[in-house]
């Protein structure tokens, strides 16, 4: 069996999803469980992880209520403002909700040394009191100073979005790979199998684009602190969920029953303190 670590619910609103523009109309509309449902079930999925895709306690709260009504959605990464001084009792009052799992901040859209701001980090230290896992939506050029955060943070649990989020189209590596080395190092951090079509040509990508990007989070992190995920409905700009779900099954095949049973399902139940 197999479970989504990463994928999207939202009502398409296009003043708040203003980061889907219009060159991602496939995007542009409604993606909720009723959506999901038919595909996780057509290829096997027991459950997923709902990630936030808006920066408010609305969106965790919008999260919170789909997982209450369809058992299939496993957890919730969502958000609460980590700046702020009343960021604990935020998270006790969202914690509440079992369904909660971690708390991700889209740290992308932020300068690279957002993450070292001693207001942010007082909140990524709230987080483990309530076993709740911090989820890293970076680019490339943050993963040094995120290697920073999670030094600070040895008994955090982090699970690194896409990645990294790869310039796979340019097929850029050399930098990548030192900087996802030395972030592995830590054995709080986990990373996700996901993302990885998007950063890739979107009309023309090949499946042979991905092999060293896998080959270098593989040999990094092992495949006890891998995860699959989806990244739908944003996967859909490139590939369909068959594709995505074939580039990690296909790559992966090489490995033991285990290994993979640890890729597509264990980790996730054990990165998200799943039930």
């Amino acid at each position: 069996m197999i479970i989504d670590s990463h994928q999207h619910f939202w009502k398409y609103n296009s003043v708040r999803d203003s980061w889907i523009t219009d060159e991602m109309k496939v995007i542009q509309k409604d993606f909720l469980p009723l959506n999901l449902f038919p595909v996780l079930s057509e290829h096997h999925i027991e459950g997923c992880i709902a990630v936030q895709a808006d920066q408010s306690e609305n969106e965790t709260r919008f999260l919170l209520d789909l997982a209450n009504q369809y058992s299939f959605i496993k957890g919730v990464v969502g958000w609460v403002d980590l700046k702020q001084p009343d960021v604990e009792e935020r998270l006790s009052f969202f914690s509440r909700n079992s369904s909660l799992k971690g708390i991700r901040h889209i740290l992308q859209a932020e300068s690279n040394d957002f993450m070292l701001q001693k207001e942010f980090q007082n909140g990524i230290s709230k987080l483990s009191k309530f076993n709740l896992a911090y989820d890293i939506l970076i680019y490339p050029q943050q993963i040094s100073n995120s290697i920073e955060l999670v030094k600070k943070f040895p008994e955090q649990v982090f699970v690194l979005d896409h990645l990294a989020k790869p310039e796979i189209k340019k097929q850029y590596i050399d930098s990548w790979k030192r900087d996802i080395q030395m972030l592995a190092e830590h054995p709080n951090v986990y990373c996700k199998v996901s993302g990885m079509v998007t950063e890739a040509d979107w009309l023309q990508w090949d499946y042979n684009d991905f092999t060293p990007y896998l080959d270098h989070v593989l040999n990094s992190f092992g495949s006890k602190r891998l995860l699959y995920g989806s990244d739908w409905p944003v996967c859909l700009l490139a590939g369909n969920y068959q594709q995505v779900l074939s580039i990690a099954k296909d790559y992966f095949s090489k490995l033991s029953e285990n290994e993979q049973q640890d890729i597509f399902r264990n980790n996730a139940i054990q990165a998200y303190n799943l039930q």
